[in-house]
This record gives C-alpha cells, structure tokens and sequence, in this order.
C-alpha cells in the first residue's frame, strides 16, 4: 500500500519575502513554475485567507498568485471546528493573532488548515521560546497541535527542488 502524498499548506511569508528577495521571479523564474506545478498535483495549497492576505496589495505576486495553479482552500465546517480546536487546545494560543496591530490574522487559519488535511506548514516563523511571553507563533502552536511545521528552506530540500544558474 502507498503512502499518501505529503501537503504542504504555506503562510503567506513563504510567498512574499520569495517574492520579494531571495526567489525572485526576475533572477528565479523556474522557482515559480515549480509552484505552479506543485498546486496542481495537489502538494502544496493556500488557505482562503492568506489568499485574502496577499491579493489585499496589487502588486506582481498578487496578479501571479491569481493566475496560478496552487488551490485556495476555502473555510468550511470542519476547518471551523479545527479552528475551534486549535483554541481548546491551549488558552494561550489566542495569542496567536495580534488584535491589536491586526497582525496574523490568518495564521489560525493555516493551522486549521493544515490540521485537516494531515498537512506540514511551511512559514518564515520562527517559535518563539522566551518564557513568560504572551506572543506564540504558528511553530509553537504547530508543536501543541501535532502538526508538522518546517521552514521554507526545509521545504526547498524535501521537494528536491534545485537551483540552477545561467546567463540571460
């Protein structure tokens, strides 16, 4: 019996500082085809809201983003009662979400995600490890909940994915 393909459900940081720095789609083209193709074999998807996250700017990843092959995966009743888990789980991960800077607003949402699909997170986050700190990160929650979460570095690794250099 094979196992089932590994998802990968991705934080909305992975797309932008890609974007932004070191994949550029200007020196790194082949980096966002292989994004491409991943979404539509199913490996990789986004949550509705980092969807929502990105797209809020029109900018080149947001008109890539929707042209792109990856699934947004919409809320439904049982992300919601993920969700619901997620904050039965530990009163502390209601501090997860910034209210008031109105910062992370879908990272609940990731994890819900991730949660029902059996999926690993791919973030920028780093947990946060200091002791008494009311701030948690997807990692720490990730670890509280039983998902796999790894960078997106790890990422690039896990999918074999490898870089190439030629001139223009």
């Amino acid at each position: 019996m094979t196992e089932p393909q590994q998802k990968y459900c991705l934080d909305a940081n992975v797309l932008i500082q890609a974007w932004q720095k070191y994949y550029s789609p200007r020196f790194c083209p082949d980096y966002w085809s292989l994004l491409n193709d991943f979404g539509e074999k199913g490996k990789i998807f986004l949550p509705h809201n980092v969807f929502e996250e990105i797209t809020k700017t029109e900018d080149d990843l947001t008109n890539w983003l929707k042209d792109s092959k990856i699934p947004i995966n919409e809320i439904d009743g049982e992300v919601a009662s993920c969700l619901r888990d997620v904050y039965a789980a530990n009163p502390l991960h209601k501090y997860l979400v910034d209210n008031t800077k109105q910062r992370s607003l879908a990272d609940p949402w990731v994890i819900a995600h991730a949660l029902k699909e059996k999926a690993c997170v791919v973030t920028k986050e780093e947990k946060v490890t200091a002791p008494n700190t009311t701030r948690i990160k997807i990692p720490n929650v990730c670890e509280n909940m039983n998902i796999r979460w790894i960078n997106d570095f790890e990422f690039v690794e896990e999918l074999n994915i490898i870089f190439s250099c030629r001139l223009k």
